[in-house]
């Protein structure tokens, strides 16, 4: 065979094989594909079967869930006119159940004579006293309104130092009636709540100090013409001290548990001293005297004061820089500030102990917006002042220091 065969015999059989190779190999590949396709069909087909069963089995348990109370209703939106109206009568005749659920004044009468008939010798003093025994008796008598009085914790709450394990009358009878309250201020607020989520906003609140004014006698002698004024002014008090946040809303809770209900209602005692009107925010002589001082400084009669006109507030003696911030931070109209942004500024003032008065000045003692105050920021205030003292002194004028006058 000649030599040129046998190479071309052996070159042609690697190829041979490689082909053969190739083409099984392919077969393989094809194979192999088919069974991944295979396993995804088969992966879905028992994925559709065991969820189909849990949800077969979920539906037999439906009769469970539905035991489950609901605990969230949505409300009504503006448009939904049906389901507004009917959201207000249900809390309407919600208010009234609760409110027949307090004592009245006849029940309350009925109470004060079985406790005194019921005290237990002897007395210290003039103080009636009863024990826990003729407390419960008591309890049992007065009719299933006052159920909620008579209990052991209310009693201990109320037990002090008497050696004989007993509570004082009066008291017991002033937490009852201090309860009862507190329910119908509740009520009576809850009434101006228009979204009925617990808390009253800004213009909530106007209309109930509004409707409020004629039962308070202290206020008889404001003009109508003032009471827009007065209720901005008693309004601005609660909002100032109650919403640091500034949100416009104001919870009633927060109202019922802040001592500032009972100054306004402390307007119903006809004989409320002069000392107690002028110390007491909401009374006539107080609103009429920040009011008044608000007209003296607006010299241009426009309704706003102006920086300049502001710097002649107290004893005008605050800094230019003190002013440039206040005007930089309250809310302004034209550079010119309002009677609401006004009292804020003068409850700031005139209250600052309390956290809300301390909040607003430290901002406005805080020029970077850092949330603290470095050197800087104290520097920028001590050399405004350094600067008014000296114009003080070459003007020969008065200057206020730490509270005293000195030339």
């Amino acid at each position: 065979m000649d030599w040129k065969e046998v190479l071309r015999r052996r070159l042609a059989t690697p190829n041979t094989v490689t082909n053969r190779q190739l083409k099984l190999s392919g077969v393989r590949q094809d194979c192999e594909k088919k069974s991944e396709q295979e396993l995804k069909d088969e992966e879905m087909d028992l994925f559709t079967k065991y969820y189909s069963e849990w949800k077969g089995g979920r539906k037999n348990t439906n009769e469970f869930y539905k035991m489950i109370p609901r605990f969230y209703y949505r409300l009504p939106a503006e448009d939904e006119v049906l389901l507004q109206k009917l959201r207000e009568e249900s809390r309407a005749v919600f208010l009234q159940r609760k409110s027949r659920e307090l004592l009245d004044n006849e029940e309350l009468q009925n109470l004060w004579f079985l406790l005194d008939k019921h005290q237990t010798p002897p007395m210290i003093g003039e103080e009636a006293m009863i024990n826990y025994e003729n407390f419960l008796k008591v309890g049992e008598k007065a009719g299933p309104k006052c159920k909620q009085f008579f209990t052991a914790k209310i009693f201990a709450k109320l037990l002090h130092t008497d050696s004989y394990g007993r509570i004082s009358i009066m008291q017991f009878f002033n937490y009852v009636m201090r309860k009862v309250w507190l329910h119908q201020t509740r009520i009576g607020l809850s009434l101006y709540d228009v979204a009925g989520q617990g808390y009253l906003r800004e213009s909530d609140l106007e209309n109930y100090i509004l409707e409020l004014i004629p039962t308070l006698p202290q206020l008889d002698g404001l003009e109508k013409s003032f009471y827009s004024f007065y209720v901005c002014t008693a309004v601005r008090k609660f909002f100032f001290f109650l919403d640091p946040l500034r949100t416009g809303k104001i919870k009633i809770q927060d109202i019922l548990a802040c001592s500032f209900l009972d100054d306004l209602l402390e307007l119903r005692d006809e004989e409320l001293s002069k000392e107690s009107q002028e110390t007491n925010w909401f009374s006539a002589p107080s609103a009429l005297r920040v009011y008044g001082q608000y007209l003296n400084l607006d010299k241009d009669h426009n309704g706003m004061l102006s920086k300049e006109e502001l710097s002649r507030y107290g004893t005008a003696t605050m800094t230019n820089v003190f002013l440039d911030r206040v005007f930089q931070e309250c809310l302004t109209y034209d550079g010119e500030m309002d009677y609401k942004t006004y009292l804020d500024f003068v409850l700031a003032l005139e209250n600052r102990k309390e956290p809300a008065a301390l909040q607003y000045i430290f901002k406005l003692l805080d020029i970077e917006n850092k949330g603290y105050l470095n050197v800087f920021s104290l520097n920028y205030f001590f050399r405004g002042t350094q600067q008014f003292c000296l114009l003080q002194r070459d003007s020969g004028g008065y200057m206020a220091i730490s509270g005293t006058t000195r030339k």
